[in-house]
């Protein structure tokens, strides 16, 4: 049925309920003060405030292990010569990019220094256990995490995306004609990727991998000292030339010993033309023209350390321009508990957005809890990130055609729930709406990394069962295939999609890349806005959107000589007619967009004028805006923009960020209600049905923080779920998909067995 405007009757009601809640707050707020005033001295006393706001900067799993009778069993911390050391991640405010006066703090205290993330302002470093609450005191620290460990998050993928309609391209086993990613440059940061594997050849047989370089620091992973240098990143400099030296690894005989990397490249940017057996299978991925960039943070093991990841993300971010990288992949999480606000990872997402880098991450594998029962609140790092486009799974049901596809029960649900301890010691969660978007994750064939010197790669040696021989094929070398199912197996199909975006029209933010994947997704129908975001992948609606709009977008929102509210649309283009037909079937577009991390806009206005949103230097959720802005290297031997030299990431003032006209589709939702489904957990085919009847409250006066329209007050999960506000993904769970792979969850779900 349709959803009526409320009448001026349930206005009056919502407004009396107002004054209750008011009234009550009043009460609340009056006891508070009695209580204040009933303890003077506390509220007086410096040391003890400056205690708190301390302790505020200590990620809790971190405090703890400073705190337990015995070192946790973290790859972070060991007892060395009695005394109980940290590997910590600081995060500084500092105004000097070089953090010259915190180092020197750091070596005064008995730590060391490892790694300057000159990217987001941060170090990893070496620290006495006891000593990290006093670096943490700093008025430039802020925030002290641990270097958590980081794992891989484990054609029918063209034809089932979209990606072969008339919209975007023509395509067969050895040929394609149109969009095909072609010229974008795309990072996977993952184990590796196999430089020999035919799948990464283009239309000539000449490889699309223009560089490889190891992130891999095995003195910080061993604890055995800093062990290098810490480069000044001027361009055309000996030290970055040296740099550049030391983590280059073309010439290396194995690229993917682990094979994760491989394969995730391959779903992304997979050709098969060059494949020289007609028995090895059609894997192309959905951006087989795009240029790949090997940035190796996994080791051959299948683990990684969150500072590796940062430098491999700043990697990218310095030579994104210069190169043409235009999206990053990250099939990896780690297990944070912070909030976006503070964790490393979101602060070089930031970055990443600011050059123009648009990141994508895989939500993770835990949506289902070990009893068996449905899991909410998994989402790990970067997906908790509110500008990271983060990618849930769906079961294509071992069919082309979309209609019968599922949100894959492993998938993990948002909300996210990293928070922030205040200065009182009360834990702020950030309750974001998480993932963005699901796309085909479950029983992906795709290639498989062989080594020279030892054949399969460790994954496939170990589960060869599972996922080799279900395939029934001969293998071939430089052509091996395997299959894989997971969040990781998805996050790259939107990457590859992101890249064929940006080829139909490279004026795109990474913003508006995200918003208009979300805005012609397909939803699924009876999954949440927490399962599936805005719907399934379709590329055939994205490309119809691009092209609609001006292709200049990034350069004159970054000069800011387009105002807020003026048409973005291309000139003789109009607004797509929100539907298309994928594989024979027809259906709507979800029509929504996920804004200031648990806000839903809709209507066509929100796609077509200039939104304050749009710009990639803003990061909006809940009720902070932050803003990130490069700092570049300039020389007349290259063009101005090229070479970020530092960040400054500050709190943005109040001010409009969704200008009028948009709609906003939040109070359609309602208040979060897991048993009612309103809320966060409400269906998102049924919002889309209101929204195509006209429902939705079309903004007057644009959107301001001050305003907080949010669901529920922040999303608050009051009815217990499975999630509590004590799960948090602590208790050392890292969101690895190789673990998945080895237990019956995923392969029980692929399209040989069947999805429960």
């Amino acid at each position: 049925m349709n959803h009526r405007q409320p009448t001026r009757f349930t206005v009056l009601i919502e407004s009396r309920q107002l004054q209750r809640r008011l009234a009550v707050g009043m009460s609340l707020l009056a006891a508070a003060a009695a209580l204040t005033a009933m303890r003077p001295a506390e509220a007086r006393n410096p040391d003890r405030l400056a205690q708190r706001a301390a302790q505020a900067k200590v990620s809790p799993d971190l405090a703890a292990g400073i705190d337990a009778p015995v070192a946790p069993r973290e790859r972070w911390a060991r007892e060395r010569g009695g005394r109980r050391q940290v590997q910590v991640i600081v995060m500084s405010d500092s105004a000097d990019p070089a953090l010259t006066d915190l180092r020197a703090h750091i070596e005064r205290v008995g730590g060391e220094v490892l790694v300057r993330h000159g990217a987001i302002g941060a170090l990893t470093a070496q620290l006495p256990a006891r000593q990290v609450r006093q670096i943490a005191a700093r008025d430039d620290v802020v925030s002290v995490t641990p270097n958590r460990t980081v794992k891989p998050t484990l054609s029918t993928l063209e034809r089932t995306t979209g990606s072969v309609t008339s919209t975007v391209r023509t395509s067969s086993r050895t040929s394609y004609s149109g969009l095909a990613g072609t010229g974008v440059g795309i990072a996977v940061l993952d184990s590796g990727i196999q430089r020999s594997h035919l799948a990464f050849r283009d239309l000539n047989g000449v490889s699309r991998i223009k560089r490889q370089v190891t992130m891999i620091n095995t003195n910080v992973a061993n604890w055995a000292g800093a062990g290098g240098t810490i480069f000044a990143m001027e361009p055309g400099s000996s030290s970055l030339a040296a740099y550049e030296s030391a983590i280059s690894y073309e010439s290396a005989a194995v690229h993917d010993a682990y094979g994760h990397g491989t394969h995730v490249a391959s779903m992304a940017a997979g050709f098969s033309k060059a494949y020289v057996n007609s028995s090895t299978p059609d894997t192309a991925g959905v951006a087989p023209g795009a240029n790949l960039y090997d940035v190796k943070v996994i080791g051959d093991l299948g683990t990684g350390t969150v500072s590796d990841v940062l430098e491999g993300m700043q990697w990218v971010i310095y030579n994104a321009r210069a190169q043409n990288i235009k999206v990053m992949s990250m099939s990896i999480a780690s297990d944070s508990t912070d909030s976006w606000q503070v964790d490393p990872l979101c602060a070089a997402v930031r970055a990443a957005n600011a050059v123009g880098v648009t990141v994508v991450a895989a939500a993770g594998n835990y949506g289902k809890a070990p009893a068996g029962t449905e899991r909410y609140g998994a989402i790990g790092a970067p997906g908790h990130c509110p500008n990271t486009i983060t990618v849930g799974a769906a079961n294509l049901k071992s069919s082309t055609k979309r209609s019968d596809d599922v949100v894959t029960s492993f998938s993990s649900r948002g909300p996210t729930r990293g928070a922030l301890i205040d200065s009182s010691g009360v834990r702020r969660v950030d309750n974001l709406i998480k993932p963005d978007i699901v796309a085909p994750g479950n029983a992906i064939v795709s290639a498989a990394a062989w080594t020279p010197t030892g054949g399969w790669n460790r994954i496939a040696a170990q589960n060869y069962s599972a996922l080799v021989s279900p395939i029934g094929v001969t293998q071939y070398a430089n052509e091996t295939v395997m299959l894989m199912s997971g969040t990781s197996s998805a996050a790259p199909v939107v990457a590859g999609a992101a890249a064929v975006l940006l080829e139909a029209n490279p004026g795109l933010t990474p913003p508006l890349v995200k918003a208009i994947l979300q805005y012609s997704a397909q939803p699924i129908p009876g999954a949440s806005l927490v399962q599936q975001g805005a719907g399934l992948l379709n590329l055939d609606g994205a490309v119809r959107l691009a092209r609609a709009l001006r292709t200049d977008l990034a350069t004159v929102i970054r000069t800011g000589s387009l105002a807020d509210g003026a048409s973005m649309l291309a000139s003789g283009q109009t607004m797509p007619n929100p539907q298309s037909t994928v594989e024979g079937e027809t259906f709507n577009w979800s029509r929504i967009v996920f804004a200031g991390g648990n806000r839903v806009l809709s209507g066509s206005n929100l796609i077509t004028v200039k939104h304050p949103i749009w710009n990639p230097r803003l990061t909006w959720a809940g009720g902070v805006v932050r803003s990130t802005v490069p700092n570049w290297w300039s020389d007349s031997s290259y063009a101005g923009w090229t070479y970020p030299a530092s960040f400054s990431d500050s709190r943005a003032s109040n001010e409009a960020l969704v200008s009028p006209g948009a709609v906003n589709a939040t109070g359609l939702a309602g208040s979060s209600s897991f048993s009612s489904k309103t809320g966060i957990f409400m269906s998102t085919s049924t919002l889309t049905s209101w929204l195509v009847n006209g429902s939705g409250l079309v903004l007057s006066q644009g959107l301001v923080l001050s305003e907080g329209l949010v669901l529920s007050e922040g999303l608050v999960l009051s009815e217990g779920l499975v999630l509590s506000e004590g799960l948090v993904l602590s208790e050392s769970l890292v969101l690895s998909e190789g673990l998945v792979l080895s237990e019956s969850l995923v392969l029980s779900e692929s399209t040989l067995i069947g999805e429960e």
